[in-house]
């Protein structure tokens, strides 16, 4: 039996998983639903009017799949996607192309529920199986294409996959993934995603089956297998932010359907969109905008890899109109060498989220021809889930007001039912004075279903009716919330608080600095002290001190760096620093007063 519908599997893995029969409708058998009481599900007050009832006339389950049946007719001759001089699909081809694929799955006996794997980069094939692995009834498993062979197994291992799709340029990690599976009951095959844009054809192997032949030998006519109710699973997302040990997100087809219309919304998309791929597309399913685009009758422009170049050299050549990005994106495109740049054609729409950007950098944005959103969410939510809502009085305040203002991280969208800021003790909500620190907790339809096979993860989640984001934030009086720190990025010295994103945004603010990253160094005087890993730009050459002392002359001296280390940051693909590394690494050099303990008082420090 597949992961997802061997019942006894499913309600250990979903935490308390109150034994919820599915209205008869729906479906013929139990079903087993995190978070949802009968109170919520079964008293139905409706029933006891006459004349009311709920059937195929007026209820389908919602799931994004259906955006691109209605994308097929209604964008027929519209390019959906483009990627190179290779690939260029309108909307009723890429439906034909989803339909056979997901035939093509059926017939290698992929079945509802089964966990279909990917590792490949922004390329056709993945936004393709976005469409075709939920029509096939199964579940979606996109890959953080940084891993290695290690951790791919791992995450094969423990999602029980069936198949995974592989770009040319990534087959021997999948290759060293699968031989590392040797005492697994069953390896997942394996289909090879060709690379025409950099690489000959491959060459034909036993046991690896090609993209394009497989999908070739489905059927046009294949009967889609809706989802059976709307919580049926559509992907799981392991997380790959700044935690060393990812966890399976479960996403659902209700909140997958329903954050895709509202990211499409908060990056202010209308109809017919031009959205260049610069956000991972295995990142919570590309911030679900895989489904979005379809829904909008949109294009993708499909990138392998992001620079400067290539995104304005598309940006130029496909008129594109919007993109996204955490601020790392944004800071390549602002520190740019104008060689790579070229004059936009319109202004382009771009949205950040993953860290607070730099006021400075939405500054520099907006003088290249952008316009800078603010979103703000987590894996758990679907994606997105706030946004910064820009109001028009803002544009008459004085310029560094104003970015101040947009580097927030907003109000709820309208498919979030509450997000609140609330001790994470007492549970009590703090006062909205942009002040009083406190966890953004978040309920709704667009909370994950669940941890994949972790019930303690998932309960500690939902503890108290909310889900706890783990992210300390204050609520300004006009309920805009600002995202201070992760709980456990909080440095905590001589009894003061200190937000590491503060201090790392004073730092971002120096002229040669490129990357900044703020950690916690253990001392025997202060308990700990702020520590800095640096990253300068190109041509820049700055002593620690030099550092420190800017760092005081913008800040409380007590928030200040004591150690600064020059080096490159450990990111990964979608622009988040590995704090756990940088932890380990501060955490390895000691107390600095016990380092300095001959010496008096200092503000800066030997290393780097």
């Amino acid at each position: 039996m597949n992961p997802f519908f061997n019942i006894p599997k499913f309600s250990g893995w979903f935490y308390a998983l109150n034994r919820v029969r599915v209205h008869s409708i729906l479906s013929q058998r139990p079903r087993y639903l995190s978070q949802i009481s009968e109170n919520n599900l079964e008293t139905h007050p409706w029933q006891s009017k006459e004349g009311l009832m709920r059937c195929s006339a007026n209820y389908f389950p919602l799931t994004p799949i259906s955006f691109l049946d209605r994308a097929a007719k209604v964008f027929r001759d519209r390019t959906s996607v483009v990627y190179g001089s290779s690939v260029k699909y309108t909307w009723e081809q890429t439906h034909k192309r989803c339909l056979k694929l997901a035939s093509a799955l059926s017939h290698l006996g992929i079945s509802r529920g089964d966990i279909v794997a990917t590792l490949a980069p922004n390329v056709p094939a993945v936004q393709e199986l976005h469409f075709a692995v939920p029509m096939a009834g199964a579940v979606l498993c996109t890959l953080n294409t940084r891993h290695d062979s290690a951790m791919v197994s791992v995450l094969l291992r423990h999602s029980e996959a069936k198949l995974i799709f592989v770009d040319q340029q990534l087959f021997e990690v999948a290759q060293g993934a699968l031989d590392l599976l040797i005492d697994a009951k069953t390896k997942p095959l394996l289909v090879l995603i060709p690379d025409p844009e950099n690489l000959p054809p491959p060459v034909a192997m036993p046991n690896v089956h090609e993209y394009e032949t497989l999908l070739a030998s489905g059927c046009n006519d294949f009967a889609i297998k809706w989802p059976l109710t709307e919580f049926d699973p559509i992907s799981v997302n392991y997380t790959s932010g700044t935690t060393s040990q990812p966890k399976g997100v479960v996403f659902n087809h209700r909140g997958a359907y329903l954050n895709s219309i509202a990211t499409s919304f908060t990056h202010e998309m209308g109809y017919m969109p031009t959205y260049l791929w610069t956000v991972p597309m295995f990142h919570c399913n590309g911030w679900c905008l895989n489904w979005g685009v379809a829904a909008l009758g949109g294009t993708n422009v499909c990138l392998r890899r992001v620079s400067p170049k290539e995104i304005f050299d598309n940006i130029s050549l496909h008129k594109v109109t919007h993109m996204s990005g955490a601020p790392t994106v944004l800071n390549l495109i602002a520190n740019s060498p104008k060689s790579d740049r070229k004059p936009l054609p319109h202004k382009v729409e771009i949205t950040t989220g993953g860290s607070p950007p730099p006021p400075h950098i939405i500054s520099k944005m907006e003088e290249l021809g952008f316009s800078v959103s603010h979103i703000y969410g987590l894996t758990e939510i679907h994606g997105p889930c706030t946004s910064c809502l820009r109001k028009p009085e803002w544009e008459s305040l004085p310029p560094d007001e104003r970015l101040a203002l947009k580097a927030r991280q907003g109000v709820e969208h309208f498919f979030t039912q509450e997000i609140d800021i609330r001790d994470p003790d007492t549970m009590e909500k703090v006062p909205d004075d942009g002040k009083t620190l406190g966890e953004i907790m978040i309920r709704g339809n667009c909370v994950m279903s669940g941890y994949l096979k972790n019930v303690k993860a998932t309960e500690e989640a939902f503890r108290g009716g909310w889900f706890h984001t783990g992210d300390l934030a204050v609520r300004h009086p006009d309920g805009y919330i600002e995202v201070k720190d992760r709980i456990k990025d909080i440095i905590i010295s001589g009894g003061e608080n200190i937000c590491s994103v503060e201090v790392e945004r004073v730092l971002l603010n120096h002229p040669a600095v490129l990357e900044a990253g703020v950690v916690a160094r253990p001392d025997d005087l202060w308990g700990q002290t702020p520590c800095a890993f640096v990253k300068l730009k190109e041509g820049f050459s700055f002593g620690s001190e030099e550092i420190i002392n800017y760092c005081r002359d913008h800040l409380p001296h007590y928030m200040a760096p004591r150690t600064v280390i020059f080096e490159d940051l450990p990111i990964t693909s979608t622009g988040k620093i590995q704090k756990f590394i940088l932890r380990e690494k501060a955490k390895a050099l000691g107390s600095l007063c016990s380092v300095k303990q001959s010496s008096p008082p200092l503000y800066a420090s030997s290393e780097g």
